[in-house]
This record gives C-alpha cells, structure tokens and sequence, in this order.
C-alpha cells in the first residue's frame, strides 16, 4: 500500500501551531491577526467556503470581518468596498470570494486588493514575487501542496515532476515552485495541459506527478510510473446511487487503481483541500506580523 497524503491530518497540524503562535502574540500584548472576506451574491458553494474560512479564524483566534453584497451590487461599488478595507489599518488580510457575476471584472478586483494585504497570493504582484523566489502569500492550493511535500519528507531534488493543467491558481505557480532552488523544489518540471500531445506517455516519465485539470478519474494507472508520488487537486461531486446522499466525491486520479503502483497518493476528499483554508491562515499570520512586507 502507497504511504497516504492525509491533508486532513496536516491541516489540523498546522492550524494548532498557528493558534499557539495567536496566545503568544496575545500574551505579548501583540495585534491579533483579522482577516476579512467579501461575499458578493448568494452562491451556495461560496457561501459554504466563506463559512468555513470565519469558522477556522475563530478556531486559531484570529478576528474576522464578513461584508456580503447582493449579486447586483456594481462593479464601482465592490472596488469601493475593497478600498475601505484597504484602508483599514486593523485588518491584515483580504479576500475576495470567487466567483464573482459576470458585470463584475475579476482583474480590476484582483488589482485593487494591496498586495500587503492579499492573502489568496493573487495579485500580479504577488505572483511575480513568488516567480521570483522572493518572500510573498504563495496561494492557497499551491502552498498547500509544497507543505504536504515538505511535512511528509517526499524527496524532490533531481526528480522530475510533471504538472497537468496549467490554471494561474494551481499548474502555472505549481510549476515555478517545484523548480525553485529550495526544499520542495530542485525538480526537472514538465508543464503539460489539455493540448499536450503523447500527455499520457509523458505523465508516466514523473516522479512526482500533480494533476489539477478539472476531469474526473483522467489519470489511470497506465499513465503513471511504478513508485510515483500522486498529488490529486481536482474534486468533483458525481452521481452515487449506493450513498445516502446521492453522491460521492472524487479526485483527477482514478484512486483505486492508481494507489495500486504509486509510493505516495493524496486522496480525495481529505487531501490537499483542507490545506487550502490552512494556508489562507497561515498567509493572513504572515500578513499580521509584517513576515512579508
């Protein structure tokens, strides 16, 4: 059996440790780390994300400020609101729930957050920052991984790490990060995505192979090398008529047949997305005690 990737486990890890971080701060007599979400519309998935985003804050003792908007709120009126927050000396971090309605630039959003404040590691200066190899709020999904990496002591250097999808949240920095001169990192990255030709022969040449292409069970165990380290990011929800729910949940990677040949797999659920809400934290303590900027 593959050594399993618990994120679940790790998530919980590391949000101890920032919480133990927050009584010290308090103790210190130091500011305690806020973070405030925007919320615009009645999405169910996002109102569940944002829910569990002030949920976590309040487990590590963070504060946190929650501004909904209705779905017809305009464009002028959200980038005031993102100002405002801006502005407020006591907040340290600021995100702005995606996805937003179709009126609404995600680019003119993402530009007005301050790049000291923007803790989902979005802005172009933030992204540049990591490319670069400088201090910054490496996004949710990609941190999470490079963390997984690290706590489970998967060895990287000289491996070749093949990376599909190619998506400016996950595959693009997943890229950058895991050819970084640093521990996660040293690797040989093939980036590949949709239009890849021969993608399944060159998926079987990984060492580590992280798949964030958004279809169900596209990775089978012909596609993957004997001994491969497997990190799953997608998750989807298909039709299960033997659950209670109707449904069940599932990754990128065909998890039971490609376990069968992997030395490491992260499943899905459980994986790398419960690091997401951990890294948001861990970038938002950043962020409060001025690590970064």
């Amino acid at each position: 059996m593959p050594l399993i990737i618990d994120g679940k486990k790790t998530s919980e890890d590391i949000k101890q440790e920032i919480a133990a971080r927050v009584k010290e701060i308090k103790n210190e007599g130091g500011k305690i780390p806020h973070l405030a979400a925007v919320l615009v519309g009645n999405d169910g998935a996002s109102q569940t994300y944002v829910g569990a985003k002030v949920k976590s804050c309040e487990q590590v003792g963070f504060q946190s400020t929650l501004v909904r908007l209705n779905e017809d709120v305009t464009e002028d009126e959200l980038l005031r609101v993102v100002d405002e927050i801006n502005d407020n000396p006591d907040i340290d971090g600021l995100i702005v729930q995606l996805p937003l309605p179709n009126h609404i630039s995600i680019q003119k959003v993402t530009n007005k957050i301050r790049p000291e404040k923007d803790v989902d590691g979005f802005t172009p200066a933030n992204v540049g920052r990591m490319a670069l190899g400088w201090p910054t709020y490496v996004s949710a999904t990609p941190y999470g991984i490079v963390e997984l990496l690290k706590r489970y002591e998967i060895e990287t250097s000289g491996k070749h790490c093949v990376v599909i999808g190619r998506s400016h949240i996950v595959g693009s920095p997943m890229s950058i990060l895991m050819a970084r001169n640093e521990y996660p990192g040293n690797c040989t990255v093939t980036l590949t995505h949709s239009r890849t030709k021969n993608l399944a022969e060159i998926a079987k040449t990984a060492d580590i192979l992280i798949v964030a292409l958004g279809k169900p069970g596209f990775v089978t165990a012909d596609m993957v090398k004997e001994g491969a380290v497997v990190i799953d990011v997608g998750i989807h929800r298909i039709a299960d008529a033997t659950k209670k729910s109707g449904f069940r949940l599932v990754g990128d990677v065909k998890f039971e047949e490609v376990s069968q040949k992997a030395s490491a797999i992260t499943p899905v659920p459980g994986g790398v997305g419960p690091m997401t809400i951990a890294s948001l934290l861990y970038n938002t303590l950043l962020a409060a005690e001025k690590k970064v900027y």
